[in-house]
């Protein structure tokens, strides 16, 4: 019987010192979820769930280093880009990305990562525009929170109605899907919406999970569904299906019980209390589809094939 090799995942990320958000998440996420986890630090934080308490970025040709010792050797499934911090690191990564032959059709999942959830600033104002301009045409997911895609559509963001539309506009002007999350609400239920060029796809309605530790739960998203298109499962990655979303769940569940700094270090106590027992486990490769789209497996349940011209957009139909 033949193992199927864990998928290959880099992330393009921040260190964080505490260990909650940034490459230490993400890390800890792709192996819950089976996958390999590579790495490419943009920069050094001294942060901590109360706040950051200073950056220190590592120069942009640094930066494409790391990433090119990780693609030119061992290769990659997908891609997680979280913190890049400035222009500099911004446009080194998408030079890198666009060109290098490894990079080619590896599905790139951008966090475009502008605030922290503690309200520190992770990355320059003036950089912002150089992210949309070449870093956001070289992505297959974008997953924006609401104040950062508030800043790139340059409007407050009052109703659903708004931030649909400037979903729309980002996937419109980036050629990619938008996961636009609405976590930053003050409503009792989470929403969060799944755009195309084409459009409104769905949207994801949860009941919002009482608690104030949601440090990393951005990172913690991103590279889950990260690992899981690594996997090749991409409609359950994407579309919450059976992980991406609930081990996001879990991880503010697991916090929400506790104060902050117990919370961070006992990650496994009060799933009972929480209502969320689900054990994570690796996703299955996906049945046999008709090419190009969603298809039905054997057991009936609709997966994902990847179309055979790969692209860097999902396909459905």
């Amino acid at each position: 019987m033949t193992t199927k090799p864990p998928p290959r995942i880099l992330t393009i990320a921040g260190s964080d010192s505490s260990g909650g958000a940034g490459i230490q998440a993400d890390i800890k996420t792709i192996i819950m979820l089976g996958g390999y986890a590579m790495s490419a630090i943009t920069a050094i934080t001294a942060q901590n769930t109360r706040g950051v308490q200073g950056v220190t970025p590592l120069t942009g040709d640094f930066v494409a280093e790391q990433i090119e010792s990780c693609l030119s050797d061992i290769g990659a499934d997908a891609i997680k880009i979280g913190m890049l911090h400035d222009a500099d690191i911004i446009g080194e990564v998408a030079k890198l990305l666009a060109t290098l032959p490894e990079a080619r059709d590896v599905p790139i999942i951008l966090d475009p990562v502008m605030v922290a959830t503690s309200g520190g600033r992770l990355l320059q104002e003036d950089a912002v525009e150089i992210m949309r301009e070449k870093l956001f045409p070289l992505a297959t997911l974008i997953t924006p929170n609401l104040p950062e895609l508030a800043i790139l559509a340059g409007s407050d963001l009052n109703d659903s109605d708004a931030i649909i539309q400037a979903a729309v506009a980002l996937a419109e002007d980036s050629d990619a899907w938008v996961l636009a999350k609405g976590g930053h609400t003050e409503d009792a239920r989470v929403i969060d919406f799944l755009v195309s060029a084409d459009g409104f796809h769905m949207q994801f309605d949860d009941p919002r999970i009482p608690t104030r530790h949601t440090h990393g739960t951005g990172c913690t998203l991103s590279a889950a569904i990260a690992t899981l298109v690594g996997h090749g499962t991409v409609r359950q990655a994407v579309m919450g299906d059976d992980y991406a979303r609930p081990a996001t769940a879990v991880e503010i569940a697991d916090m929400a019980p506790r104060d902050t700094a117990r919370a961070a270090i006992h990650p496994r106590r009060d799933r009972k209390r929480a209502g969320l027992r689900r054990r994570l486990r690796p996703a299955r490769p996906p049945g046999r589809t008709q090419a190009g789209g969603l298809g039905a497996s054997p057991s009936g349940r609709r997966t994902w094939k990847w179309p055979s011209t790969p692209r860097r957009r999902f396909r459905t139909r």
